[in-house]
C-alpha cells in the first residue's frame, strides 16, 4: 500500500471498526486507498526497472551509505542469524545494524524497490526484502518485488507477471511467503529457486464486497478485499492469509479454511495481525475471541470460538482492538501492538498496557517483533524503531 493510502486508511480505520457490510465507512476507505502517490514514489519505478535490467550482470559488494540515525517511518525490525539487526522502511530501503555501524541500502544498492515493509530469512541466512513500486504514470497500480541479500550484495528475484495454475500452491517447510502487488488479491511462495505467483481462493463474502463496489461505478478503487496484510506460519507448519476485506484462511497444504470477516469483526481495519498464543490458540486483530482449531471435522477443518479480552464495561466489546501486529514473548506471554494506543501484555490472566511515547505524545505503532534474544522491538510510522527495556518501550539510538 502506497505512503498516502496507508497513513489516511489506517487513521480513518481505527476510528470505526465494525462490520463492512453495514459500515458506510467502506466506501470511504476504498476512495481513500486510490489516493495516488508522492513524486518521489513515482520516481522508485524507474530506478527500480534499471536494476532489474542490470540482474544479470556481475554483482558487486553493496555498499550503501553509513548513516548516524534511522528514517522516523520504520515498518519493521528483523534480527538476523548472524546477529544483525535489519530495519525496513517505508521509502528509505533498508538499514543494517551490526552493533558499531548503521547503513542504509536503496534502490541504488540493488533493492527493486525503497518501501520495504517486512523481512525474511531462510535457513542459509540469505535475507529478504520484499518492496512496493508503482508501475503506472498514475501512480494507481503497483508492482510487487523481492530482493535477496547474500551477505555481500542484492539482487532481484523474478516475480512472474502471471498467476499460477492452482497446482502451484504447495506447503513446503523451507518455503517463504509474500504479500502480492496491492489490487491483485495475491501472495508470493518462493521455493528457494522460483517465485510462484498464487490466487487466493474466491469467497461469497468477498464477491458480494467486490459487486458492491464496482469498477465501472468506482473508477479509483485500487484496493481489493482479497490483498494480504499478513502472511503467518503457524507452529505445525500450516500458512494462514490475513487480508483487508474477507477475513482470515488457513492453508494447511490441501484446503483453505475461512475464518470470515463477519466472525471475526474487524471490520474496515482488515486482519492485520495474526498469532498463535502460547495454548495454540489464534487471535485476530481484536481481542474478543480467540479461536481453536479443529483439524478433524469431516467437512475439513473448523474452528471453535473461545472467550478473550472483553471490554470490563460492556462485555460484548473487546478490550484491545486495531491490533497492527502480535508475538508471542520469551515467557509465553502475548504481546499486542495497536495503532496508537500503545503495547498490551497478556499473560492468560492479566492484562497490562505500555504507553509508547515520542516525548510527551502517543506514537503510532506498525509492528512488533522479538530478536534471538527474546527482546521485543518496534516499528513506527513517525518515530523509528523502539526497543522494550523490561519496563518501558524507548526510542533505539544505534
Amino acid at each position: 500500500m502506497n505512503r498516502c493510502c496507508a497513513k489516511l486508511a489506517e487513521s480513518r480505520s481505527h476510528r470505526c471498526i465494525g462490520r463492512i457490510f453495514r459500515s458506510a465507512f467502506a466506501l470511504a476507505l476504498l476512495a481513500a486507498l486510490s489516493s495516488g502517490v508522492t513524486a518521489q514514489d513515482k520516481s522508485l519505478s524507474a530506478k527500480s526497472e534499471q536494476n532489474a535490467s542490470a540482474k544479470d550482470q556481475t554483482q558487486t559488494v553493496a555498499k550503501g551509505e553509513v548513516v548516524s540515525e534511522l528514517d522516523s517511518a520504520i515498518w519493521r525490525v528483523h534480527h538476523a542469524r548472524n546477529g544483525d539487526y535489519w530495519f525496513g522502511s517505508q521509502d528509505r530501503g533498508v538499514y543494517r545494524y551490526d552493533g558499531k555501524t548503521l547503513v542504509n541500502f536503496t534502490t541504488i544498492d540493488g533493492l527493486n524497490y525503497d518501501p520495504s515493509g517486512n523481512i525474511r530469512e531462510d535457513k542459509s541466512g540469505n535475507i529478504y526484502f520484499p518492496t512496493t513500486g508503482v508501475s503506472d504514470a498514475d501512480g494507481r497500480k503497483f508492482k510487487q518485488g523481492v530482493t535477496r541479500f547474500d551477505g555481500k550484495a542484492f539482487s532481484p528475484l523474478a516475480v512472474p507477471d502471471k498467476a499460477a495454475p492452482a497446482d502451484a500452491w504447495k506447503l513446503e517447510p523451507d518455503d517463504l511467503w509474500f504479500r502480492g502487488a496491492q489490487d491483485t488479491g495475491t501472495v508470493l511462495r518462493y521455493d528457494g529457486k522460483s517465485l510462484h505467483l498464487l490466487i487466493l481462493p474466491q469467497t461469497k463474502e468477498g464477491d458480494a464486497l467486490v459487486a458492491a463496489f464496482p469498477r465501472s461505478r468506482f473508477p479509483n478503487i485500487n484496493f481489493s478485499p482479497y490483498d494480504t496484510y499478513i502472511n503467518f506460519k503457524d507452529s505445525k507448519g500450516h500458512m494462514w492469509f490475513g487480508t483487508g476485506g474477507v477475513g482470515v484462511t488457513r492453508y494447511d497444504g490441501k484446503v483453505f479454511s475461512w475464518l470470515p470477516e463477519s466472525e471475526l469483526r474487524n471490520g474496515s481495519f482488515g486482519s492485520r495481525s495474526i498469532v498463535e498464543d502460547k495454548d495454540g490458540r489464534f487471535w485476530f486483530s481484536n481481542s474478543l475471541h480467540r479461536y481453536a482449531v479443529n483439524p478433524s471435522d469431516k467437512a475439513g477443518p473448523s474452528f471453535r470460538q473461545e472467550d478473550g479480552i472483553r471490554d470490563a464495561t460492556d462485555q460484548t466489546k473487546p478490550q484491545i482492538e486495531g491490533i497492527m501486529s502480535s508475538v508471542v514473548g520469551h515467557d509465553g506471554a502475548l504481546w499486542m501492538a495497536t495503532y496508537d494506543g500503545g503495547v498490551w501484555r497478556y499473560d492468560g490472566k492479566d492484562v497490562t498496557r505500555y504507553p509508547v511515547k515520542d516525548g510527551d505524545k502517543n506514537i503510532t505503532l506498525y509492528t512488533i517483533s522479538k530478536d534471538n534474544q527474546g527482546v521485543l522491538w518496534l516499528g513506527t510510522h513517525t518515530a523509528g524503531a523502539y526497543r522494550f527495556s523490561g519496563q518501558s518501550f524507548e526510542r533505539f539510538k544505534p
